[in-house]
């Protein structure tokens, strides 16, 4: 291991994790469905556009593969804890290739049609939502306890580096070979994630106390004892509370960045990208920064320290006129995103028990749909008080939010 270049970047105190050969695994298959997922994006986006040339069905396609994330999450996370976690990765992934090859062949042959994309859509989707959970519950299992912080750091980095790589490289497919050839790239990828999944020598599934895979426990009481859990564990509920409110009140603003491009900074869509970019490099320098400290960090505090702040600089940016300091200010609102995001998620991972984890996971998984409310009602107030009122409004919610808790939640201070 040590002659390869992730061996040799695990001597370096950032990167200790990937030292142990089952999170590298685990990492390189989280790095590669990252990059397949945002390929898929771009890619789905560009064809639908390509055919209809409506903004309308480029929502709607967006929307359909939001159904699977919000109704599904928590099966999955049951499934993974009562069928086996490698056994679900594997088969998930192995099924994704299936879209990717159909939607290839498609458009190759030019018999692509709308619907085939939201088919697809939907199809790519619920294979997605089975992953992360099963994959999200392995990472403790991976790596020793001390380095747990820093596993779940290092995936935050091969979030952000997917997510800057993935619409490059479809970008580039496209103009160079076509969208037909980039769904092809992205079946290799999906393939080459399964294959490492299945090299996996982690238990398939945890020594469980609760006997959730007897086939006297149903699968619907099994779903429901993971939601009893979180609820009844303190920790893990102040932490998936927190999360779900940064997500509604905080991350969600990021839906209004076209309107203050173009209306109120009128840097039009290159400006938008510039600023969606320098919340990208704050959020990639905060993870190394927490992969680096690990669990040397008071978590609970930083947590919200890190939810609170969130809300106060998008307090700050909805007020901006100027485009340079609302660049500083997406650079460090990218910050705060990652430091309060793997934060929670290390508490979340770290303090549940394995036998529950993969529930667990199901339900944090489900907490994106917060984002996506979130986004729907900036959205809807935006057109009644305009963009900067919505957003300095959510801030503040975000940042009173964080100190409600702080000090409602005194077991929050103790976290670590």
């Amino acid at each position: 291991m040590g002659r390869t270049p992730l061996g040799s970047l695990a001597r370096e105190r950032t990167f200790q994790a990937l030292g142990f050969r089952e999170f590298r695994l685990l990492w390189l298959g989280q790095l590669g469905s990252g990059v397949g997922y945002w390929m898929d994006q771009v890619t789905r986006g560009w064809l639908m556009y390509d055919l209809t040339g409506s903004a309308l069905q480029l929502g709607l396609v967006t929307m359909v593969q939001m159904v699977p994330l919000l109704l599904l999450s928590p099966v999955a996370g049951t499934a993974a804890d009562r069928y086996g976690r490698k056994t679900q990765l594997v088969a998930s992934q192995l099924l994704n290739v299936i879209p990717n090859l159909t939607l290839a062949g498609l458009v190759i042959s030019h018999r692509v049609e709308p619907w085939h994309l939201y088919a697809t859509g939907l199809f790519a989707a619920i294979t997605q939502v089975f992953q992360g959970p099963a994959r999200q519950a392995m990472v403790p299992e991976s790596v020793d306890r001390a380095r747990l912080t820093n596993a779940v750091g290092l995936n935050s980095i091969a979030f952000n580096m997917s997510r800057s790589a993935g619409p490059a490289v479809a970008g580039i497919l496209i103009a160079l070979v076509g969208a037909g050839g980039s769904y092809l790239v992205q079946a290799v990828v999906t393939a080459l994630t399964a294959f490492w999944a299945w090299q996996l020598r982690l238990p398939n599934r945890a020594r469980r106390r609760d006997s959730v895979s007897s086939p006297a426990r149903s699968f619907a009481r099994s779903t429901w004892e993971g939601w009893g859990y979180i609820v009844a564990h303190p920790t893990i509920r102040v932490a998936m509370l927190t999360s779900a409110m940064a997500r509604f009140f905080g991350m969600a603003f990021t839906t209004l960045l076209p309107v203050f491009a173009r209306d109120v900074l009128y840097v039009g869509p290159a400006g938008q990208g510039m600023l969606l970019t320098s919340q990208g490099i704050g959020a990639l320098g905060s993870a190394f920064l927490i992969a680096s400290l690990g669990d040397t960090l008071p978590k609970g505090k930083l947590m919200l320290a890190g939810v609170a702040a969130y809300g106060v600089l998008e307090l700050l940016f909805s007020q901006s006129q100027w485009f340079a300091v609302s660049l500083g200010l997406m650079f460090l609102i990218g910050i705060c995103h990652v430091s309060a995001n793997a934060l929670v998620q290390s508490i979340v991972q770290g303090n549940s028990a394995a036998e529950m984890r993969g529930r667990v996971m199901g339900v944090w998984q489900q907490l994106e749909v917060c984002f996506i409310a979130g986004g729907l009602l900036a959205g809807a107030a935006a057109a009644i008080w305009g963009a900067p009122v919505t957003v300095a409004v959510m801030g503040a919610g975000c940042a009173l939010g964080a100190f409600a808790i702080y000090l409602l939640v005194a077991h929050v201070r103790s976290i670590r």
